[in-house]
């Protein structure tokens, strides 16, 4: 039963992978800047928690209702994991490869999406033009940076997972015979 939670899990971190890669394509063939706005990461984050509580479900129903903690927490985050893994591979190639110049374009609206936020919320210029210079010097699509990104990301998703085990845990009744 263990491989079978586990090829389950991978299937569904192969399938997030591929829709998360697919929404990466299309933002970049019908707009780049679609992918600096604000609720473009809500939708993805939704997407990756309900893929891994999707995964945590199916390897529940697999093993007839009845998951142990680890179990449920290893279905959940190998199906993060793979997808996450997967849209960051491909970020990385699309960004330093296939266009750099599209990674620099991102940068450029990235800053000057957040220097209109913090201008709207009232920010002094000097913590603005301090903030728009860090931003500037960073090289947030760079295969370290996206690398650093992505353990930060597994961290939180870990963290949600472990949730996410209690939650979908069930233990089989001692049967007194």
């Amino acid at each position: 039963m263990e491989n079978s939670i586990k090829s389950l899990a991978l299937k569904y971190g192969v399938y997030l992978g591929l829709l998360m890669i697919l929404i990466m394509v299309l933002m970049y063939v019908v707009d780049l800047e679609l992918m600096t706005k604000w609720w473009l990461n809500i939708i993805l984050f939704l997407m990756i928690l309900s893929f891994g509580i999707l995964s945590s479900a199916k390897s529940k129903k697999i093993l007839g209702g009845f998951m142990t903690f680890k179990q449920a927490f290893s279905s959940y985050f190998i199906t993060v994991a793979i997808g996450v893994l997967l849209s960051t591979a491909f970020s990385i190639i699309l960004f330093n490869i296939i266009d750099p110049e599209a990674a620099q374009f991102l940068k450029e609206k990235i800053i000057e999406t957040s220097t209109q936020m913090m201008e709207n919320f009232g920010a002094p210029q000097s913590e603005i033009d301090k903030a728009a210079a860090a931003m500037s010097e960073q090289e947030q699509f760079s295969v370290i940076n996206q690398l650093k990104s992505i353990a930060w990301q597994l961290f939180a998703y870990a963290v949600i997972g472990l949730i996410v085990a209690l939650v979908m845990r069930k233990s089989e009744p001692i049967s007194m015979n």
